[in-house]
């Protein structure tokens, strides 16, 4: 039973795989069912049987992959755990891994779909964000409040700060990137995150009146 239910779950996650890949590459109108079963290595039937339609296939997919994307944003605040002597720059290595997951493939596509198919699919909004910036901003607040309470921060308010830390860093990348048209190198990424901690620290650092 265990091994049916494990192969049931490695179906189903390999099938939402491959119809996110489907969809970022072809598009919700252009892709068909079978191009996502050939890029999951399953059956045709094999999809329906995990899912209804092609509709629910879609939802199912961008919701998997933004919950895919805030797990690895989430993960790349584990160094502020235990930053050691240098916080300014541990926080700088967590701004600059928080910028090229929001830059990578996975989350290009997202947003390419999220801007392509939002008047066919008017809930697809909430699939995204229901996985996205709140979850990360109270994770990065909690992180914050650890270090505020071992007085390497100011005791303030971990969630405005956390707020702050993320507007500073991630605004700028619609513009820089025109809207996801243009990649942005990852030279100017360390820029960007080096202004961001510089400004946060600003702020927020134990020694700031």
């Amino acid at each position: 039973m265990a091994t049916s239910t494990r192969g049931r779950i490695d179906k189903r996650q390999a099938i939402l795989g491959g119809a996110f890949a489907v969809f970022a590459r072809l598009g919700y109108a252009q892709a068909c069912v079978q191009d996502i079963a050939d890029e999951a290595g399953v059956a045709k039937p094999t999809v329906y049987n995990h899912m209804t339609d092609k509709a629910t296939l879609f939802r199912h997919a961008v919701e998997a992959a933004s919950q895919a994307a805030l797990v690895a944003r989430i993960g790349a605040l584990a160094p502020l755990a235990d930053p050691g002597d240098d916080l300014a720059g541990v926080l700088e290595g967590v701004a600059h891994a928080l910028l090229r997951l929001h830059t990578d493939e996975r989350s290009c596509a997202l947003k390419r779909l999220l801007y392509s198919e939002i008047t066919r699919f008017p809930d697809i909004l909430d699939v995204v964000t229901g996985s996205g910036p709140h979850h990360l901003t109270q994770a990065l607040a909690d992180r914050l409040a650890r270090l505020a309470l071992s007085g390497r921060l100011r005791a303030a308010d971990p969630d405005l700060a956390a707020e702050q830390f993320l507007a500073l860093l991630l605004g700028p990348l619609e513009t820089r990137s025109r809207l996801g048209t243009r990649q942005i190198s990852d030279t100017e990424l360390h820029d960007l995150a080096r202004a961001t901690v510089c400004t946060f620290m600003r702020a927020w650092g134990r020694n700031t009146p």
